[in-house]
């Protein structure tokens, strides 16, 4: 049903399910069912339901230089072309995964602190490596220490304040799901209202209806009648003039 001032083509759905009754009677759940495959048999989208989004920008992830122009990543295998400009990391993960390749496990190799190798015991820029590597791993654990430290004076303070953070932001959500809640609320509270109200109407108007087709019914049943009785009166009219005519001429 199109109403005016629609433009063509649109729909106007007039079901009020807050008044209308018999959905629950046998045989109309499937025959709703029935009509919605139907149409989605037929149905065939002319409107680009996307096109309030802004268009994709598959360059975001190009390498950039010191903001001079993109760069492209030297070729590889082939993968997707909107995943192919990327940076030098992601390039490698999506060769990874174009080649099927397993994920390298975390490394622990830096934490480790081998000697020289035997062909090596006598070699002191071997020995040297080994020394400022065991340097390095020892400054790392004193940096790891203060850290902690740090962490044990002030932490508590910090993961406080981010509670607190937590805490207000849930709150906020919480409020503003308690807003939508009502506005659905009210909003199925009006549609109600309006559904009921506009049923009232549609059962007074049928009943006007009704009996107006009634009264028509009658009026044309009896104007049928009195045709009748007219037909009949003529007819009686009619052999009562051939009658007089006879007896004037014997």
């Amino acid at each position: 049903m199109a109403g005016p001032g629609l433009v063509a083509g649109d729909v106007v759905v007039d079901a009020l399910p807050y008044f209308d009754q018999g959905y629950e009677a046998p045989g109309v759940r499937e025959a709703a069912a029935a009509l919605v495959e139907e149409e989605t048999r037929r149905y065939r989208p002319t409107k680009n339901y996307l096109s309030y989004l802004p268009a994709h920008d598959y360059s975001a992830f190009e390498v950039r230089r010191h903001g001079g122009p993109r760069l492209r990543p030297p070729p590889g295998p082939a993968v997707s072309p909107l995943l192919s400009p990327q940076t030098e990391i992601m390039r490698n993960e999506f060769e990874r995964l174009a080649a099927r390749q397993p994920l390298e496990l975390l490394s622990m190799k830096r934490y480790e602190l081998p000697a020289p190798s035997s062909g090596q015991k006598n070699d002191i820029t071997a020995w040297q490596e080994c020394v400022n590597n065991s340097m390095a791993q020892l400054e790392h654990q004193a940096v790891r220490i203060e850290n902690l430290e740090l962490m044990s004076q002030r932490g508590c303070n910090a993961w406080k304040v981010y509670n607190e953070h937590l805490v207000h932001m849930i709150e906020q959500a919480q409020k503003e799901l308690q807003k939508l809640r009502k506005n659905i609320q009210d909003l199925n509270w009006q549609r109600k209202n309006m559904q009921l109200t506009a049923g009232a109407k549609l059962r007074e108007m049928e009943s006007t209806w009704v009996s107006l087709v009634s009264k028509n019914y009658e009026i044309e049943r009896t104007i049928v009648q009195l045709e009748n009785e007219i037909s009949q009166i003529k007819q009686q009219h009619g052999e009562a003039n051939k009658e007089n005519i006879q007896q004037d001429f014997q």
